[in-house]
């Protein structure tokens, strides 16, 4: 229902910054009522929510992101985004876009995952 592609993964140094972007479209579709999550999965780790943001703007983080990362959305170009800075090796792996409405209880809509490499 909802497409999602994310970009701006790559290698970085430990202490270095990225900015990774997730474009959404659709069939008639806006984030403006949409609720939109950022997760991550490491090689041989469960997958793990890092970052949401509400329609209303309200944002939550997990621990390890709390002080480093960003969440943030550009309602007019269907766009949110993940500032990580001070990043760490243990911030390495594949970083998923996430959206769902609202009033939805999950994330439905994924993206095809943009890789982040931490070297020390």
């Amino acid at each position: 229902q909802v497409q999602l592609v994310e970009s701006g993964g790559g290698l970085v140094q430990a202490g270095g910054s990225l900015r990774l972007s997730c474009a959404a479209s659709g069939s008639a579709f806006r984030i403006n009522a949409m609720d939109m999550g950022w997760y991550r999965q490491a090689p041989g780790k469960q997958r793990e929510l890092v970052a949401a943001i509400t329609s209303g703007g309200s944002t939550d983080y997990a621990d390890s992101a709390k002080g480093r990362f960003t969440i943030s959305r550009d309602n007019a170009k269907n766009t949110v985004y993940l500032q990580m800075n001070s990043l760490k090796t243990e911030d390495t792996a594949v970083y998923y876009c996430a959206a769902k409405n609202w009033h939805a209880s999950d994330f439905r809509s994924w993206g095809q995952g943009t890789q982040v490499t931490v070297s020390s």
